[in-house]
């Protein structure tokens, strides 16, 4: 009996002693994350080849945030940045009263300001400072606002009226066209037109009810004081026409606003991102409360910046930007570029490819070696294990150096990769529940952020270890084209088409249409990049004994 327990004793050891063989063999290949335990890490470079890919005009039309403006880059010339937006009426079908006289008609846009910069004074007065402006804080720029007679869809009759209207970067000159002849913003004040400023001033009212008196102030924001007889004619005149009774039939009598900007004398210029939605127009007018009585009656009428809009973008490499001007629309595919061309809007990415192509053997299902099988040497060789011993995979980067020539340019505070074959975000983003202050700080482990500590070397560094660890332990995954275009908000995850369907390219990310900077990055082409400035694909690992 006691051998007999004995015995029971020794096959149970034996048997957790062999399934935890089983389960640590099992695991070992390429499956366990180590977190930030660096025991027996061991780091390698694996080859990578990176190249510019310019876009082209994209599809821009109902971006979150558009901008406005003139902006002068010595590496990427000038981009001047017009828009064009529908108007809806915020109440259908309005009363308008007898005899109605307008007191004012105002335009107003807030502008993006950084809260925690804001100062109160002892008087309530604010001090701001505004975000997302580009250029010299008091450059002016010619900023004209008229009727916009284009009408934009909603539906792209082409496609049976089933898919949305596309609108693109390239077609200012379509709204241009068909401007209307009376300029709206025609103020006695060039602040408002032909000397326009983004300024960060508040503004204020004050008013008087008796001897009591009320200050409002309100946060900065484009203020535009528009031409009365105008919409007294399109709006206070045409209430019983019935083109105010819907928005769909107002959005077709009134088509909208196109803003057009021009240089202002030699002033450089400059470019603000704004979010028009918000804006809107209030027109202030009085009417008489009856034919017996000549009271008068203030009231208002506001039209919302609601419908269609689209960011209409055009660039210039006559003085500045002329390399990137005369940069091939695509890179070399097989040596990677020099120099990686990163633009917003109607601009340009990087196509990263991992692992070199060398391509002369592979693995059969029992680990021997065979002829090629159009995967790259390097990835079978981590597949499989026979290859030089099993890894476990800690880390996995992508280290992008920024070019010293744009040592003196405003640089992107962030870049995005993602899955260009499938145009979907990578499974590091995915799997990164960090979260910022705004829209282009957070995902701070996935990464891409501007990473200027160490003098004269600026980086991006982004996580990749979930995609390779997935593209090591699943065989029969593809090694999908990686794209990396800069970036205005990194939660934005959707695609915008190009409108080249002739492009290797079909879509870019939104968020890349919605900025207007660009970078330079050393590339990852042997002969020409130095090594400590060469994009590295860094891997860190443990290996099994």
């Amino acid at each position: 009996m006691c051998n007999n327990s004995f015995i029971n004793k020794i096959l149970i050891v034996a048997s957790v002693l062999f399934l935890y063989s089983c389960d640590k063999d099992y695991n070992s290949v390429g499956d366990d994350l180590l977190g930030e335990n660096h025991f027996d890490l061991d780091k390698k470079s694996y080859d990578v080849i990176a190249y510019s890919q310019k876009t082209g005009a994209v599809q821009s039309n109902n971006l979150p945030i558009n901008a406005l403006g003139i902006y002068d880059n010595k590496n990427f010339g000038t981009t001047t940045a017009n828009f064009a937006t529908q108007l809806t009426l915020e109440a259908l079908s309005p009363t308008i009263g007898k005899n109605p006289e307008i007191e004012s008609v105002v335009l107003t846009i807030p502008y993006f300001t950084v809260a925690s910069k804001t100062k109160t004074n002892d008087d309530g007065s604010h001090v701001y400072v505004l975000d997302s402006i580009y250029g010299p804080a008091d450059a002016k720029i010619k900023l004209s606002v008229y009727e916009s007679k284009y009408f934009m869809r909603d539906l792209d009759p082409a496609g049976g009226f089933q898919d949305a209207q596309k609108y693109f970067t390239d077609q200012n000159a379509d709204f241009d066209n068909l401007k209307g002849t009376v300029l709206l913003n025609d103020a006695t004040d060039d602040a408002q037109n032909n000397a326009f400023f983004f300024s960060a001033a508040e503004y204020k009212v004050t008013t008087k009810d008796g001897d009591k008196e009320t200050v409002t102030r309100t946060p900065p924001g484009m203020r535009l004081n528009l031409n009365t007889a105008f919409f007294k004619e399109k709006i206070i005149d045409a209430a019983t026409s019935g083109n105010l009774a819907t928005n769909e039939v107002f959005k077709n009598y009134f088509r909208g606003l196109y803003f057009k900007v021009e240089k202002s004398g030699t002033n450089p210029g400059a470019l603000a991102m704004l979010d028009f939605k918000k804006g809107k127009i209030t027109i202030k007018y009085k009417h008489e409360t009856s034919d017996t009585d000549a009271t008068k009656v203030e009231k208002e009428i506001v039209l919302n910046m609601t419908g269609n809009t689209v960011s209409l973008l055009s660039n210039d490499f006559s003085v500045n930007g002329v390399d990137y001007g005369a940069a091939p629309n695509k890179g070399d595919d097989v040596n990677g570029d020099k120099v990686l061309y990163l633009k917003g809007g109607d601009g340009a990415m990087a196509v990263i490819e991992l692992f070199n192509k060398t391509d002369v053997k592979g693995y059969d299902s029992n680990g021997n070696l065979t002829g090629s099988n159009n995967i790259s040497d390097e990835l079978d060789d981590l597949r499989n294990p026979q290859s030089g011993g099993r890894k476990l995979i800690n880390e996995a980067n992508l280290v992008f150096h920024i070019d010293e020539i744009m040592s003196n340019s405003k640089e992107p505070m962030r870049v995005y990769l993602y899955d260009l074959d499938n145009n979907t975000p990578l499974v590091d983003f995915y799997a990164d529940a960090t979260t910022g202050s705004n829209s282009k700080n957070g995902q701070i482990i996935f990464g891409g952020l501007l990473d200027n500590t160490k003098a004269g070397d600026g980086i991006y560094k982004i996580r990749i270890t979930n995609h390779v660890r997935n593209l090591i332990k699943d065989k029969s995954a593809k090694n999908v084209k990686l794209g990396l275009v800069v970036t205005e908000d990194v939660t934005d995850v959707n695609f915008y088409k190009l409108k080249n369907t002739a492009s290797p390219l079909l879509a870019v990310p939104r968020s890349a249409v919605m900025s207007p900077l660009g970078t330079m990055l050393h590339g990852s082409n042997k002969q020409s990049v130095p090594d400590a400035k060469r994009l590295k694909f860094e891997m860190y690992y443990t290996k099994s004994n």
